[in-house]
């Protein structure tokens, strides 16, 4: 979350994570702005907390003062699968897709719309974050990996 947006809308998107019960991992920065928030259950993030995968209703939440920082948080913290930008500012919005080095990146919408069928490739059957994945003879089409762009204006896969 960007400093310029948080004291806005941390206390918002608290209040529906309280509300349905979600836990949120907080630095110390975004603790701060959601502690007033009634019901949140607050944990202080750790290390670990940037690059976990919870399968659980469990969030982390980072406040970044720049689009540099946020986009060196995501690619050293995360999946490489799948990374989304919320904006209004086209430019980050583009640069955030150059930069973030991940198989999927999306301009405001749901990371939920990652999915082999979503992406008119059929049943998905398996999912790779790897770049090189050749085997044996080796052509051009070997070298190559594909980055999905996903552009959207709000929109969410329930």
């Amino acid at each position: 979350m960007h400093a310029r947006q948080a004291e806005a809308f941390l206390p918002r998107i608290g209040a529906v994570f309280a509300a349905k019960g979600v836990e949120m991992r907080c630095c110390p920065r975004s603790r701060a702005i959601v502690q007033a928030v009634p019901g949140a259950r607050l944990v202080d993030a750790t290390e670990q907390d940037w690059a976990e995968e919870y399968l659980a209703p469990i969030i982390s939440v980072k406040v970044v003062d720049s689009l540099d920082e946020a986009i060196a948080h995501v690619n050293r913290y995360g999946s490489h699968h799948t990374d989304a930008i919320l904006t209004t500012n086209h430019p980050n919005a583009m640069r955030f897709l150059r930069e973030v080095d991940s198989a999927s990146v999306m301009v405001n919408a749901s990371t939920r719309f990652a999915d082999g069928f979503e992406y008119g490739l059929g049943a998905e059957i398996g999912i790779s974050t790897d770049k090189f994945h050749a085997r044996g003879p080796v052509g051009l089409e070997g070298l190559t990996s594909l980055k999905w762009v996903v552009l959207g204006q709000g929109e969410i896969r329930t």
